[in-house]
């Protein structure tokens, strides 16, 4: 017969499987510091010796790191995901950087989808939650603020799909794009027509995901990362008429 026989499970495995899905879900996030071992211990409701040995096994399998004198931390497991060759390789290519605007709105647009049919109310609310944030920013004139609050939008609407692959993946992705590796976002920011197109375009989709309309969900992200790639690719035809232009005035000056 199919059956064996059941084992109680060690407090220690416990602990460690709870971290996994934390990390798994998205809920502790790479370079986090975790509580301290007194205060982990009592949420947990476990000993510390039983802790101890959780936080080792986890951080043999490298998910989380130990700081001296400061901690212990999530590790940065994006970091990984590409290589540096790779990474140096997407930032010298402009084909790479509109290749990851496609993928952006093929990606997302499913996800706003997803996220509008099966997030929750909290999904929903924290999307919304970000939303207003945007809104108070945009009056600030922050460029920094503006691009930072634009990646955490568009993260929650990803962790509000409920995929914790696409979640991972796209997470990887943004970590690029925060890098600078395919262009500075705080570009998008420094112009008001476009910072005003921007807001109208987010607007859209926290109303459309508010209404759990999924349709008009991806259509609004699609809308909003299709206006992204020609504002961005109108940036770069414009540096590069600007760059001849110079070449003929030097001429000129110098004849």
């Amino acid at each position: 017969m199919p059956f064996q026989p059941i084992q109680s499970e060690k407090l220690s495995a416990a602990v460690v499987r709870q971290i996994e899905q934390l990390i798994l879900r998205g809920i502790l996030r790479p370079g986090e510091r975790l509580p301290s071992e007194r205060e982990l211990s009592e949420r947990l409701g476990v000993s510390r010796p039983s802790l101890r040995e959780a936080i080792a096994e986890l951080q043999q399998t490298g998910l989380l790191t130990t700081r001296a004198g400061a901690g212990v931390y999530v590790a940065d497991v994006l970091g990984s995901a590409f290589s540096e060759s790779l990474r140096q390789l997407f930032a010298r290519h402009d084909e790479a950087v509109f290749d990851y605007l496609s993928f952006r709105r093929d990606m997302e647009g499913l996800a706003a989808e997803r996220a509008a049919e099966k997030g929750t109310e909290s999904d929903l609310a924290v999307i919304d939650t970000l939303y207003a944030r945007m809104e108070a920013a945009h009056g600030k004139r922050n460029p920094a603020e503006e691009s930072r609050l634009d990646a955490d939008f568009h993260l929650a609407i990803i962790e509000a799909s409920h995929n914790v692959i696409m979640l991972h993946m796209m997470r990887s992705m943004y970590q690029l794009l925060r890098e600078g590796v395919f262009y500075n976002r705080q570009i998008m920011f420094r112009q008001r027509t476009t910072r005003e197109a921007l807001l109208a375009q987010h607007r859209a989709i926290n109303t459309a995901l508010q209404a759990r309309d999924g349709a008009a969900a991806r259509a609004a992200v699609e809308t909003h990362l299709s206006y992204v790639e020609a504002a961005l690719s109108a940036d770069r035809r414009a540096a590069h008429d600007e760059g001849v232009a110079r070449q003929r005035l030097e001429r000129l000056r110098g004849g």
